[in-house]
């Protein structure tokens, strides 16, 4: 049988799995076995085992449960809550006040949490009601909420720069390093969007109450104690990793005992919270693991057969230039997005598209960052973005999957902007890693 054929049959086979809504861990991971069998016999299935194998024995793969639990404690304790309430009393008076407090909200969380899900969910309870209740425009409020959201794909420690640093054996900590220069110019951004936006038309986002805006200054430094345990775990996790105190690994557990003594110092530890966070690591973790494991199984079959070098000529024989063939593979990165979970992308992408990177002459770093821009503009993009349906799982009553799709859209072009910007000026993803200590 051809390679041609297989990979239509193959990728033909995994789209319908998809379409009949199968799950695509359990759907990589059959079509794996099922194509062994079919095109060799039962005694080539170490291939399969061999390649899981080999992925699971990294010791850099406990930082994805470390991080997770971290999240699931700070979001247990109501940590947003005091984030939220503190800097809104020093930027709440600003034209879009609430708007920009929840993009900088969602920044810091970003940098807490490395969970896209759960900033998305925590900040559209905590921060869309607000905005609604103060009859902010719906279209803001809920493109604001979503788009700040999904700044954990680029700022660290992005679950999403863990799995990509093991899949293409680069340094996690440089990835991490990466993330900051984009990501904080695009939570720039949408502050600067918002504000113009508050600016021209103040019915948008109406100001505070002269009541709400005659806070004492004496208060609102009072407030500021809220943020130093949120700042404390930031540096810890991340700083240890600038330096070079910890790695990748020992600073998820730096921060994973930060979130622990944060909800105790803040006499908010209970039982439960510990049990729902374990719960929630146990389950998020078991699901990552299985898409991985999937993902890698069918591509190792794919491989063995000759596949992804069969790919990966085609792609490199393009008459695109090495640059229209870098943008040719993002846009089939946010196309797959806008149907299939990040982890899956990654997983089938990587092995074919890095080879072609690395001959083009591109920084695989560089391309790392690009990848998790990509993934945030397809986790956000309409009709299937995972990031639109975490956020309308928790909206309102009222607020439809139209209302979200409809408010989202500036963000997306700003973050095309973004991803443009990056392409072009490679140094701002690359700067930082390139002074930092660790490895």
């Amino acid at each position: 049988m051809s390679i041609e054929l297989i990979t239509v049959l193959m990728f033909g086979a995994l789209f319908l799995f998809l379409l009949l809504g199968v799950p695509i861990g359990f759907a990589t991971g059959s079509l794996s076995v099922i194509f062994t069998l079919l095109l060799w016999d039962a005694s080539a299935l170490y291939i399969i085992s061999d390649s899981v194998l080999k992925w699971m024995d990294s010791y850099v793969l406990v930082a994805v449960p470390m991080f997770v639990f971290m999240a699931a404690v700070l979001a247990s304790i109501g940590i947003v809550d005091d984030l939220f309430d503190t800097i809104y009393l020093w930027m709440g008076s600003l034209k879009g006040g609430l708007a920009i407090v929840t993009v900088v909200v969602s920044t810091l969380m970003a940098a807490m949490v490395g969970i896209v899900g759960a900033t998305e969910v925590t900040m559209g309870l905590v921060a869309l009601p607000a905005m609604l209740k103060r009859n902010y425009d719906k279209s803001l409020a809920l493109g604001c909420v979503c788009a700040g959201g999904a700044l954990g794909y680029l700022i660290p420690p992005s679950v999403v720069f863990i799995l990509y640093g093991m899949a293409a054996g680069e340094s996690i900590g440089k990835l991490f390093m990466g993330g900051f220069g984009p990501g904080l110019i695009l939570a720039g951004l949408y502050i600067t969007y918002i504000l113009i936006r508050a600016y021209y038309n103040p019915d948008l986002a109406p100001s505070l109450s002269a009541r709400e805006r005659a806070i004492p200054l004496k208060a609102k430094i009072c407030a500021l104690k809220k943020l130093l345990l949120p700042f404390i775990l930031i540096f810890s996790v991340l700083g240890t990793i600038y330096f070079g105190v910890a790695s990748i690994t020992e600073a998820s557990g730096i921060g994973a005992l930060g979130a622990f003594l944060c909800a105790i110092s803040n006499r908010k530890f209970k039982w439960a919270c510990l049990r729902d966070s374990a719960y929630t690591t146990v389950t998020t973790t078991s699901l990552v693991v299985w898409l991985c494991i999937g993902s890698t199984s069918f591509i190792s079959i794919y491989t063995a057969l000759g596949g992804t070098e069969f790919v990966s000529q085609i792609i490199a024989d393009l008459p695109l230039g090495r640059w229209g063939i870098l943008i040719a593979m993002q846009l089939f990165l946010i196309f797959l997005g806008c149907f299939i979970d990040w982890v899956g992308i990654l997983m089938l992408t990587l092995p074919i598209f890095l080879p072609i990177i690395n001959g083009l002459g591109f920084n695989p770093i560089w391309f790392g960052v690009l990848f998790n821009i990509n993934m945030q503009i397809a986790q956000l993009s309409p009709p299937f973005g995972m990031a639109l349906f975490y956020l309308k799982g928790v909206a309102p009553t009222g607020i439809t999957i139209i209302d979200i799709y409809h408010g989202i859209w500036p963000f997306i072009i700003i973050q095309i902007f973004v991803l443009i910007l990056t392409m072009l000026f490679p140094e701002i993803a690359l700067w930082l890693p390139a002074v930092m200590k660790g490895r």
